[in-house]
């Protein structure tokens, strides 16, 4: 019943932006703060943001702070991920989360729930 589906992901070239969707259903989604986090090939994986309930508070791992934007719309049960400046080292599966804080930044698969993944590939 439980749903988080993201959407969004692409191939884009160096320097260039997508925006990441992920459609939350069977569960109150306002109450859940929430997190993207993503796995480049061959490697584990990385907290990259999070977000609280209101949408008020975000955070960003270092390599992301001031390309990448999280948000939420809760009127549409939606997180979003602005990618913009994307570098080939942002290549990788992205996934939506739910949390249990906003500063919240294990990887833990068996916490919260998890969307299947949109795939990033940004080559030239």
């Amino acid at each position: 019943e439980v749903q988080l589906v993201e959407s969004g992901g692409g191939l884009v070239q160096p320097g260039g932006s997508l925006r990441l969707s992920c459609a939350a259903s069977g569960f109150t989604f306002s109450d859940n703060p929430m997190r993207w986090v993503r796995q480049a090939p061959g490697k584990g994986l990385e907290w990259v943001s999070g977000i609280n309930r209101a949408g008020s508070s975000t955070y960003y791992t270092d390599s992301v702070k001031g390309r990448f934007a999280i948000s939420r719309d809760n009127t549409k049960n939606t997180l979003y991920l602005q990618l913009n400046s994307l570098k080939t080292e942002d290549t990788a599966m992205y996934y939506c989360a739910t949390a249990p804080n906003a500063l919240y930044t294990g990887t833990n698969r068996a916490f919260g729930y998890w969307g299947q993944g949109t795939q990033v590939t940004v080559s030239s």
